[in-house]
């Protein structure tokens, strides 16, 4: 499993989204309709998983899938299961 398969596993099960809808552009906001406490949710999935903590400005640049995965990416973040 890779980083973006992790991801993209976390957010359909916290968004209950399909994976179909998980391209790297979806807006969380717009596109797979997350309202401001699943994106909390989600961010807390995010660090439990990767052990990582979020800083609050920067969790206002985290929009869309891609950028949770540059942003894990930026981090040295890596998945291999």
């Amino acid at each position: 499993m890779t980083l973006e398969e992790k991801v993209i596993g976390i957010i359909m099960e916290q968004l209950d989204v399909t994976q179909e809808e998980c391209v790297p552009e979806a807006s969380f906001l717009d596109d797979l309709g997350a309202d401001s406490l699943d994106l909390v949710e989600l961010i807390m999935a995010m660090e439990e998983t990767f052990a990582i903590q979020i800083a609050d400005n920067e969790l206002q640049q985290i929009r869309s899938i891609k950028d949770v995965l540059d942003y894990l990416r930026n981090k040295g973040v890596t998945w291999h299961e």
